[in-house]
């Protein structure tokens, strides 16, 4: 699953502004605090696979909607 542009942007910039560490499932798509921003393979609190990336890597491997 790629996740929208606009979701990353917006997680990149409270990545940047705050303490936040949001990433993201590649498999259900949803939001997950708590990611190193190169974490790969994380496991999903909603879905439960080993599917979650951070999103600075999500945005460096083009793992997103343009």
């Amino acid at each position: 699953m790629l996740i929208p542009e606009n979701d990353l942007l917006q997680a990149l910039e409270e990545n940047a502004a705050t303490l936040s560490n949001w990433g993201f499932c590649l498999n259900c798509g949803s939001q997950q605090d708590g990611c190193e921003p190169d974490a790969r393979d994380y496991g999903c609190d909603e879905c439960g696979q080993r599917a979650v990336s951070g999103a600075e890597e999500i945005l460096l491997t083009n793992q997103y909607e343009k």
